[in-house]
């Protein structure tokens, strides 16, 4: 009884899993954002919601690796992007952020059929 019928529950409950888990991250985005909108700009440094949005992103993503559901290549690449940019934020280092974006979705087109399904 073991044949499709089970890898198709599964499959069934890995999707609804990385829906549970885009929500969740959604709602640690919107956390993120309504806390440091709540607390006076002097009082945040520099980066604080790129650093903290980055850390959703690839969070997300490494819990869904962690469970055997396929990573976002998009939300990957964004939360590398936010990340970095809100590292140079805070230490003062203007990074190309555009620049970036376009080299890391270039690359990951081409890499695609490497690492995809």
């Amino acid at each position: 009884m073991h044949g499709t019928h089970g890898l198709a529950n599964q499959d069934a409950g890995k999707t609804a899993l990385d829906k549970r888990l885009e929500d969740v991250g959604w709602g640690l985005f919107l956390l993120l954002t309504g806390g440091i909108l709540l607390v006076p700009d002097r009082q945040v440094p520099q980066g604080t919601w790129l650093i903290g949005a980055g850390i959703v992103l690839l969070g997300l993503n490494a819990v869904r690796y962690l469970k055997g559901i396929r990573m976002s290549m998009f939300t990957t690449i964004l939360g590398l992007l936010a990340f970095a940019g809100g590292l140079g934020e805070f230490y003062g280092v203007e990074l190309p952020l555009f620049a970036l974006l376009l080299i890391l979705l270039g690359a990951s087109i081409i890499l695609k059929p490497r690492f995809g399904r």
